[in-house]
């Protein structure tokens, strides 16, 4: 008898707190929250903030100037879907932000950025505090020692997704075929 008493109990509980957070959370947003408030700068040299997420949808990719591969393919293969969008392109930014703020300044931003397209903001600043974005967002790095004394960086390779409101709500893996990145950028602009 106690025992079902108390499952009574816990179910009512259960019950009464799911249909409290029904009734308070906002319903215009989907998805979670990702990284933290920042101030940087943008590959213009303009002061850029969290709220260069919010207004539109926006396709995040963490990586660096001088990877010899998977940083232009993949913010190549992301303009190029985001070109090939039929509809809703201009609601859909793509941001790079630096893992390599020490070679990846402004100047060297400045000149790689525009390969991509017009909807492509690059992003750096001091190294502490890009790197310290980068722990924000559970981004992975690490500097790897290459012949001749220099270096490369081994990282996450993932594309986050964010509403309009800065809500994460999905990613690419880059070894996703061109037609489902195609999808995904597509579904995130229309729910917009």
């Amino acid at each position: 008898m106690w025992g079902l008493g108390f499952v009574l109990l816990l179910g009512l509980a259960f019950s009464v707190s799911e249909y409290l957070a029904r009734q308070w959370m906002p319903r215009t947003q989907t998805g979670f929250e990702i990284g933290a408030p920042f101030q940087l700068t943008d590959h213009t040299g303009q002061i850029v903030t969290e709220e260069i997420f919010t207004g539109r949808a926006s396709a995040v990719f963490f990586g660096f100037t001088h990877c010899p591969e998977i940083c232009p393919t993949t913010l190549n293969d992301l303009a190029n879907a985001r070109q090939a969008l039929a509809e809703g392109r201009e609601k859909l930014q793509i941001v790079f932000i630096t893992l390599d703020p020490e070679r990846d300044t402004v100047e060297v931003l400045k000149d790689f950025i525009p390969y991509f397209g017009e909807q492509v903001t690059g992003i750096t600043g001091k190294p502490e505090n890009v790197l310290e974005l980068a722990r924000d967002w559970g981004i992975f790095w690490e500097r790897i020692q290459t012949s001749g004394g220099g270096y490369t960086l081994d990282h996450t390779a993932t594309v986050f997704l964010l509403n309009e409101q800065g809500r994460m709500t999905g990613t690419i893996d880059i070894a996703e075929p061109p037609d489902v990145v195609e999808a995904k950028l597509k579904k995130l602009v229309t729910r917009l």
